[in-house]
């Protein structure tokens, strides 16, 4: 058509080769229609491995170190195949031979062979190939691991190890155990590393399965040069290009020393998912399954660099490196339903096998994409037979915290029960000798119980109270978990796998609460309780814009950009803070009583007394997301001539689903220079967060004081 190679129009044609997803269309690299999508695939079909070799559809630094992982020499002989090929022989080849063969296989190779695919095919492949972890049978045939995710809103060390003693209860949680931090301080990080660290010591499962607060990876290693040992595996969310990792705050370099000093069992655990990428403005043109391919190519290069410190540090090189793909974590921006939902799974699983990796899923969704709790049983159902080595385990289908969808303890169960899955064999023996199951793994009266957990854990740190004591106060300590909002799923329904009655209405009404939440709009009688308030607007035409098209809240409109240019030229540069307000996910979250006010009140106070200088105005963005503020910093503080830190502190609503209706503050505090774009334009690499903020998780005095806290160490560093 071009009369020459066009790399815009190479991206549209392999994206175009893709089932459809939200994503690739708001890149503008999905098919127009079915007829177009099977021409793609035709023409992929028939392209040669050793052309796509040549026309990488993108080059930066992370290409080039992907490629360090592939064996030149089975690169080189597979050179004249066809795509059509290769997915003929992944389907029909024997796995030893899969597994030579996609030793010399690009990432970029690996995602036109699954473009190819239908949902069948995928599941066939994913059956096939399994690359479990060292000296272990998580991620073998025949097994199903289980990350317990026990998250807190307040990150209260006993809300996360009552969840652990309640997935155990029932015979879940065997690859590790990892909390989502609300607070990335060191400190706060520690305490939680510590707590999960004991548990694994006082029951001799140190060497079994490692323990991972997902802080950003500097925080854990800064977290074990002064707490050694209590760190287990180290995790990092990637992406698929270089720029993308930069919103991340990691670079190559960073990570390669990371993987040097990952010597010992455990090494790294990396966090991926479908479209990230696009939705950082990071795509490059490329379409959401090749950059998903690209993290795996990544993660197999950082596992090599993993296995070559073991070998240099005199150990054998067996790295402990596993992937998780969150699939569903971002929202109805990058897909919608249950179909494309279990579309990425399987994509997902099969690429990751094909790097060589032991891959687990969060098979999940937030409240505004059109997937429903009972939905996710239908997801988990079709993505089972293609054989992830682990999913994520919780009390419930909803996470306490992040406010999403994803798999409970009890999904584990049935699971177990209908695909005849097994939990790694060491993990088994324990959930025997803890009594939860009999010798022929059959749940006992205590199965469900995390009371019994306790009491044992309480007698193998020495407690010689009787049981009746220890039941009592486990009682006791579950109220508390409960009264911080944190369900813990205790007993069951009709059958084992059955969440409780009374628990599956509650989260039943969390998840209608959310999607309450989702909709309602910013009050005008609410902005004019907020002090000084100037209200803006994003570029969303209105609440549905908003939801379906984040990019479009993420930009003020003309007349608001023209309110803020006015009031830069008022001020004169007086003030070195403004506070910005936005609806976000969950306007309810502003305008609940006791959330918004005493933050605000607490925050200007304590802004004050550090000497800093607070704009007088609130402004209040409608349809406003983080980046919005980012905007705002710009036209209020970009002067390529200030070398002086300029904070923006953003209130924005979080999603719904957790019942707390929280919001968070993004604290940013760069120099006037750097707001004028001199080296970049700002983003999340240079923010610091407190999420979860209400009066029923992270009080709003209490964020109020850390955020000023914080802010200090930024507008120092």
């Amino acid at each position: 058509m071009r009369g020459a190679f066009d790399l815009r129009l190479y991206q549209q044609v392999l994206g175009a080769a893709n089932d459809f997803k939200e994503g690739d269309a708001a890149i503008g690299v999905a098919a127009a229609d079915a007829v177009s999508r099977a021409n793609a695939r035709t023409l992929l079909e028939r392209t040669r491995l050793g052309e796509l070799h040549a026309h990488p559809p993108l080059e930066d630094r992370l290409f080039v170190f992907m490629l360090e992982a592939i064996d030149a020499e089975v690169r080189a002989a597979t050179a004249d195949w066809t795509v059509g090929r290769l997915k003929d022989f992944l389907l029909s080849a024997g796995e030893d031979e899969i597994k030579r063969v996609c030793r010399g296989l690009s990432s970029d190779v690996i995602a036109c062979a699954v473009k190819l695919m239908s949902d069948a095919e995928l599941t066939t492949v994913g059956s096939r190939i399994f690359h479990p972890l060292p000296g272990s049978q998580l991620g073998a045939r025949g097994y199903l691991g289980a990350r317990i995710q026990p998250n807190s809103p307040t990150d209260h060390p006993e809300d996360i190890c009552w969840q652990v003693f309640n997935g155990w209860s029932f015979a879940v949680g065997d690859v590790v155990l990892g909390t989502n931090p609300v607070s990335s301080v060191p400190e706060s990080v520690a305490a939680v590393e510590a707590a999960l660290h004991d548990i694994l010591v006082t029951f001799g499962l140190q060497d079994v399965m490692p323990n991972c607060v997902l802080a950003h990876i500097d925080i854990q290693a800064r977290v074990e040069e002064f707490q050694p040992g209590t760190t287990g595996i180290w995790f990092q969310s990637i992406a698929g290009t270089e720029s993308a990792n930069r919103t991340f705050d990691v670079t190559l370099e960073k990570m390669v020393e990371h993987a040097a000093r990952r010597t010992g069992r455990f090494g790294l655990y990396f966090e991926t998912g479908q479209g990230a990428d696009a939705t950082n403005g990071q795509h490059a043109g490329c379409d959401m399954v090749l950059l998903e391919s690209r993290k795996y190519g990544f993660a197999r290069a950082l596992k090599r660099r993993v296995g070559l410190a073991q070998v240099g540090a005199g150990r054998e090189a067996a790295p402990w490196v596993h992937v998780n793909d969150v699939a569903g974590f971002i929202g109805p921006e990058v897909f919608r339903s249950r179909e494309q939902l279990v579309r990425c799974c399987l994509e997902d699983i099969v690429m990751g096998k094909l790097h060589g990796l032991m891959i687990g899923l969060d098979i999940c969704s937030t409240l505004h994409m059109d997937v429903t709790l009972d939905d996710l049983g239908w997801c988990q159902d079709k993505i089972a037979p293609a054989c992830p080595g682990y999913l994520m385990a919780l009390p419930t289908r909803n996470d306490p915290m992040l406010s999403y969808l994803t798999t409970s303890f009890q999904d584990h169960v049935r699971l177990r029960e209908k695909f005849g899955y097994r939990v790694d064999d060491r993990m088994w023996a324990f959930f025997q000798r803890l009594g939860v199951i009999d010798a022929q793994g059959r749940p006992t009266e205590r199965f469900g119980d995390p009371r019994w957990v306790y009491a044992e854990y309480r007698k193998r740190r020495g407690d010689t109270r009787p049981d009746a004591q220890l039941l009592a106060e486990a009682e006791k300590k579950m109220e508390e978990v409960h009264a911080r909002g944190v369900a813990l799923a205790v007993g069951r329904g009709e059958h084992v796998w059955d969440v409780e009655p009374g628990l599956d209405r509650q989260v039943r009404a969390h998840y209608e609460d959310a999607k309450l939440g989702i909709w309602t709009e910013l009050s005008h009688a609410f902005i004019k309780t907020v002090p000084d308030a100037v209200v803006l607007r994003t570029q969303s035409l209105d609440r549905r814009d908003y939801i379906l098209h984040p990019p479009s809240g993420e930009k003020l409109d003309a007349d608001s950009v023209r309110v803020v240019e006015a009031l830069r030229q008022r001020r004169e540069s007086r003030w070195d803070v403004q506070i910005v307000l936005s609806d976000g996910l969950d306007p309810r979250s502003l305008m609940d009583e006791g959330h918004l006010a005493p933050f605000l009140e607490t925050l200007r106070r304590e802004l004050v007394a550090a000497n800093y200088r607070v704009a007088p105005e609130h402004l209040v963005i409608k349809g406003g997301r983080v980046r919005a503020g980012y905007q705002v910093g710009e036209l209020l503080f970009g002067d390529k001539a200030d070398g002086l830190p300029r904070a923006l502190l953003h209130v924005v609503g979080e999603r719904p689903g957790s019942g707390h209706h929280a919001f968070s503050v993004y604290m940013t505090a760069p120099a006037g220079r750097v707001w004028a774009g001199q080296e970049r334009p700002v983003d999340h690499d240079i923010t610091r967060v407190i999420a979860g903020i209400s009066d029923t998780s992270v009080r709003p005095e209490e964020a109020a004081r850390e955020a000023v806290r914080i802010l200090g160490g930024l507008s120092r560093g």
